[in-house]
């Protein structure tokens, strides 16, 4: 799976942990910043992934701030984004199978190493299970999204 990924200077050691644990994972990464820990703008970075995501060049999307706040909610501003803000498993995997998110935000002050790599896992690895009730729902997002987005 090709994985967009972004972060602030708040987030650059788990977005680096982002990325040596789906690389182990065999999956591609695409990087689009922030490379360092010099102050920036967190809307610049996660937008390109977002970005990405929506237009089919990346598969999926995980961005990380500090909180995992401001990301999930700069990707959910781009049409056909469905991010999803986790620090749980739980919500990683029912964000999957009921809502199909094609993106992740965590927050690198919430989340350690380990519980990462588990919240990951299920948002990478579960299925949407569809089904009248969710495809529903996801379509009055789309109708939301497409009223708003003139």
């Amino acid at each position: 799976m090709k994985i967009a990924l972004a972060c602030d200077h708040g987030a650059l050691k788990l977005k680096k942990a982002v990325m040596n644990y789906l690389v182990k994972c065999g999956h591609e990464c695409v990087d689009f910043g922030t490379y360092d820990e010099n102050s920036c703008d967190y809307p610049d970075f996660a937008l390109l992934a977002a970005e990405a995501v929506a237009s089919g060049e990346c598969d999926r999307g995980i961005v990380v701030c500090s909180s995992g706040i401001g990301v999930s909610i700069v990707a959910n501003k781009v049409p056909g984004v469905r991010c999803a803000h986790c620090h749980d498993t739980y919500c990683a995997k029912y964000t999957r199978l009921h809502n199909d998110a094609n993106m992740l935000a965590m927050g690198e002050k919430v989340v350690g190493v380990g519980l990462m790599e588990e919240i990951v896992s299920l948002f990478l690895n579960t299925e949407y299970e569809g089904g009248e009730r969710h495809d529903r729902r996801i379509a009055k997002i789309k109708a939301i999204e497409e009223k708003y987005s003139k």
